[in-house]
């Protein structure tokens, strides 16, 4: 359970895709006084890029290489990669969702940026954009989105709802490669051409956060059955999404068919829908379609100059 493991894995994994990022730790309200840590790179307009639960911003490493001429806030999520941890609970997801990245934006000094993200990250910028419009230009959502008109997880992470079963879980699923490629296999994903990658993520397993919080985070939105009503993404909240909006969506996505993308594009008034190889990462297999892709989209839509900031390189301790 070393944080320094994880940092020296994650610094590998950024060496290895020449990507020159500062790590930043910022004290937010909804995370009890804690920090969520945040991976800072490049020049120009600001954009923050929002993961999925599960791993760490780390993840988005690959993409962040591709994308010239902007400045990349990638958070972890609460109980995720550096960021302390927070209660995930139906009642209070959506907004404790929303509230993690308006306060996050706030503590970054970002008024409106355009908004990369992830699937749970997905999810959590668009309750963002409903909820408080004016803090988002537009969101740019890779892979499926958790919970978006009637779409839900795989059946093996909705068992894990399952309080006993969430139980076991913890205790039986020990860090190891096999755990990794299993988890990036239920995404669609093979990550044995990017070993520094895998690397990062078997360090982050190892961290006693990030088990527990997903086990949480997977009862707070789903039911075996699928997606709980509270937490979902629905046609008629999609409507109101007022913001220009890119969904860009793997082909053999396991969260979300192409059908359930091309649906949820219908509803939202100023989208655009992509397909691209692979799954729930699409970045991971295409980094430079995905990224040809985001590039004139995110400067379409960025209204600020790039912030001044200066920060610590990555510490071996929250």
């Amino acid at each position: 359970m070393s944080v320094q493991g994880f940092v020296a894995a994650q610094q590998r994994l950024l060496d290895r895709h020449g990507v020159d990022a500062d790590s930043r730790f910022v004290r937010l309200p909804v995370l009890c006084g804690g920090s969520a840590h945040v991976l800072v790179s490049g020049d120009g307009p600001p954009v923050l890029m929002v993961i999925g639960g599960g791993p760490p911003a780390a993840l988005w490493v690959p993409l962040m290489a591709e994308l010239e001429g902007f400045t990349l806030f990638a958070v972890d999520l609460p109980g995720f990669g550096l960021s302390d941890p927070m209660s995930y609970t139906t009642a209070r997801l959506r907004a404790a969702g929303a509230a993690f990245l308006q306060q996050l934006l706030d503590a970054l000094g970002l008024a409106a940026p355009p908004v990369v993200a992830q699937s749970m990250g997905g999810l959590w910028s668009a309750f963002l954009a409903l909820e408080q419009p004016e803090r988002v230009s537009s969101l740019s959502l890779v892979g499926c989105p958790a919970m978006i008109e009637g779409t839900s997880a795989p059946l093996l992470l909705r068992l894990t709802s399952i309080p006993w079963l969430r139980r076991m879980l913890l205790r039986l699923e020990r860090p190891s490669p096999a755990a990794v490629d299993r988890f990036t296999s239920m995404a669609g994903e093979d990550l044995t051409h990017l070993p520094e990658m895998r690397e990062a993520l078997l360090e982050h397993m190892r961290l006693p956060d990030p088990g527990p919080a997903l086990l949480e985070m997977h009862h707070a939105a789903v039911t075996p059955r699928g997606a709980r009503p509270e937490v979902a993404l629905t046609a008629d909240q999609l409507s109101k999404l007022t913001h220009p909006v890119q969904l860009i969506w793997g082909e053999n996505d396991p969260f979300g068919s192409i059908e359930a993308g091309t649906r949820a594009a219908e509803h939202i008034p100023n989208a655009e829908f992509h397909i691209v190889p692979g799954g729930h990462g699409p970045w991971l297999d295409e980094p430079t379609t995905v990224a040809n892709l985001l590039t004139p989209f995110l400067h379409e839509n960025s209204t600020t100059a790039s912030p001044t900031h200066t920060h610590p390189r990555p510490k071996a301790a929250r």
